[in-house]
């Protein structure tokens, strides 16, 4: 499959976006979303606010957002957010 790169201008870090793409002259329908999980783990941290633990209260949370996401859209990426981000932002495409 090749790839195609679409640039979005002024895409918040708490917003969701959905593309339908239609390659050519055929009816194929992709679909795309990018959705916006919490990124802030100070609520959940209990054991100390070193690196680590935060990394790994990070990752937790991410990793059930991932999996209690809806199981019709599959995972394609996750982004690198900025130091101080509040969110991550995930890209899934539409099964089916």
């Amino acid at each position: 499959m090749k790839e195609l790169c679409v640039p979005i201008m002024q895409f918040g870090e708490d917003e969701s976006a959905e593309i339908t793409l239609k390659v050519g002259k055929t009816k194929l329908n992709f679909e795309f979303r990018v959705a916006s999980f919490p990124w802030e783990v100070e609520d959940e941290l209990s054991n100390g606010d070193d690196q680590i633990s935060k990394s790994l209260a990070r990752i937790s949370r991410l990793k059930n957002a991932i999996s209690n996401y809806n199981k019709d859209w599959e995972l394609i990426q996750i982004y690198t957010p900025l130091e101080e981000a509040k969110y991550i932002q995930v890209l899934y495409r539409k099964k089916g």
